[in-house]
């Protein structure tokens, strides 16, 4: 090398500048990515300090939240294909506009006493969205982080995520022994900042040829509905712990605010594994996929025997502890899988399929005992486990560039 070189001197120092401003616009999509769903991990809580506060019955909150995952299943793939011809964070922040206007509109409900319909209408409106903004958003990692790596971008996101999922209700119920209206203004106020921070990257090249051809066709082909239905499973077995946790404290005779003996350490061992993905940041292969699968499915299966809280608690962690792993390899899987102007429909579908999960958990939950609720959770989590084996065993996966 010359030492003397100016332009090489030069291109090596624009290169090194270049650096920290690529790391804070990964940073800033990882903070916007976990808090994207701050609100619907303060919903609960939130959401039922409302209802308490107008009718005097916690059960209007659980309707508010039905309402907002509903909406958000109904309108992840309309709202993500109207925006197609927008910039990706343009329309982002016009998503998430639309959630905090609604927020905004439930805390002035509330404040005033409108009925609870209105309120559940108003849950609904700002679930709508919530699809199609992660899909937005995940989509833009693709343009901000080389293929190298995504998997410790996805593994940082994923342990912010259960961060939030731990914090925002302490949150919630902190703000809203004030009052009520104080813990939906937090979801308004903290929900509006990944408009506020995911960068201008511009719009996507426009598809031409047969990437044109495949733009319109139907995108739930066989391979990526697998991956949807082993999402959905996992999100339904998730839920069935996080959600049954009150009823499976005062199965085992304890008092209800001892359900965190299950969610705590559920969500302590989703961040180590969150942490593991981000360390290792490569793609497992399908048989360690599989395996993950099995852990998960073994989980389920110890949580629903209900023959003591240490089987329950051993299978709550064996459940938390390939949550981000298994996350991160379908957020991957379906990225190789899509087109690449269809991603953000697809991941849309990514975070319907886990709704379709919480939505499955809360109906079996409700409708049925907890022992049959929780087998019939774990019976889908070995289905799906199975449908993933037989299908990896057939076929190979996409793979994606090798890491440098």
């Amino acid at each position: 090398m010359s030492i003397g070189d100016p332009d090489r001197a030069e291109t090596k120092t624009a290169a090194t500048a270049a650096v920290p401003s690529g790391r804070w616009m990964l940073a800033r999509w990882a903070i916007a990515s976990s808090t994207l769903g701050f609100p619907q991990a303060a919903g609960p809580v939130a959401f039922a300090l409302v209802a308490v506060a107008l009718t005097g019955d916690a059960s209007g909150g659980a309707a508010m939240i039905l309402a907002m995952t509903l909406a958000q299943v109904a309108g992840a793939v309309p709202l993500t294909r109207l925006g197609r011809g927008f910039a990706m964070a343009t329309f982002l922040r016009l998503l998430v506009a639309v959630r905090t206007v609604a927020l905004v509109a439930i805390a002035v409900g509330a404040a005033s006493g409108i009925s609870l319909t209105w309120l559940i209408a108003l849950a609904a409106a700002a679930g709508l969205v919530n699809g199609a903004a992660y899909g937005y958003l995940r989509a833009m990692l693709n343009r901000l982080a080389p293929a190298s790596g995504l998997s410790r971008a996805l593994g940082i996101a994923a342990t912010l995520n259960e961060l939030t999922f731990v914090i925002a209700p302490v949150v919630a119920s902190g703000l809203g022994s004030i009052s009520p209206v104080f813990g939906i203004v937090a979801m308004a106020v903290i929900g509006v900042l990944p408009a506020l921070l995911v960068p201008d990257l511009g719009r996507a090249a426009a598809p031409s040829g047969e990437g044109s051809f495949r733009e319109t066709g139907s995108i739930l082909r066989p391979a990526i509905l697998l991956w949807l239905l082993c999402a959905a499973a996992g999100g339904a077995t998730v839920a069935a712990i996080e959600i049954g946790a009150v009823a499976l404290a005062l199965n085992f005779g304890y008092e209800p605010a001892l359900a965190i003996l299950f969610t705590v350490p559920l969500c302590i061992a989703s961040v180590a594994g969150g942490l593991w993905v981000s360390v290792r940041n490569r793609r497992a292969p399908r048989g360690v996929v599989v395996a993950q699968l099995l852990v998960m499915s073994a989980g389920a299966a110890l949580a629903a025997s209900g023959h003591s809280v240490a089987t329950t608690l051993a299978g709550a962690i064996l459940i938390g502890l390939v949550l981000a792993p298994l996350a991160t390899h379908y957020s991957l899987i379906l990225d190789s899988l899509a087109p690449p102007h269809r991603r953000p429909e697809v991941f849309a579908l990514l975070r319907t399929a886990n709704a379709c999960g919480v939505i499955l958990a809360s109906a079996l939950l409700t409708a049925v005992s907890l022992s049959t609720a929780l087998s019939a959770i774990a019976a889908a989590m070995v289905f799906a486990t199975v449908a993933a084996g037989i299908a990896s065993a057939k076929r190979r996966e996409p793979v994606p560039p090798s890491r440098e």
